[in-house]
């Protein structure tokens, strides 16, 4: 029996979208809607502490292995997006998030200005 190796690649990929780092313009959304302050205080400090180091991880990453898949012939960008899903995955699980918290919590940023500007503030921590 031939198993076509397409949804495996892209499910691979789908999985590290998911663990990319919110876009910028996520700073415009429009306000959180109605319930959404519930979610937001529920994240600890210390989950979004951990959530910034996975998001600076993730970036880092996440660039690394789309030059990677770029210049990958045909036959290897399979292979180098399993590999990739891996280390990402291991990426935010080092912090002690699993993804579905990871994902969870950025999903939280993009739509509570508050929790986005805390993360944001962690990630990219201003000068004094």
């Amino acid at each position: 029996m031939l198993v076509s190796k397409r949804p495996v690649a892209a499910a691979c990929v789908a999985v590290a979208c998911l663990l990319a780092v919110p876009p910028a313009s996520a700073q415009t959304q429009s306000p959180a809607p109605p319930g959404q302050s519930d979610q937001s205080s529920s994240i600890s400090e210390q989950k979004l502490d951990a959530a910034a180091a996975a998001i600076r991880q993730v970036a880092s990453l996440k660039q690394d292995y789309q030059q990677r898949i770029v210049a990958a012939a045909p036959s290897d960008k399979e292979r180098i997006a399993a590999e990739a899903l891996g280390v990402l995955t291991k990426a935010v699980t080092d912090q002690g998030l699993t993804v579905e918290e990871y994902t969870s919590i950025l999903e939280v940023a993009q739509n509570d200005s508050g929790v986005r500007e805390k993360l944001r503030r962690r990630v990219v921590p201003s000068e004094k």
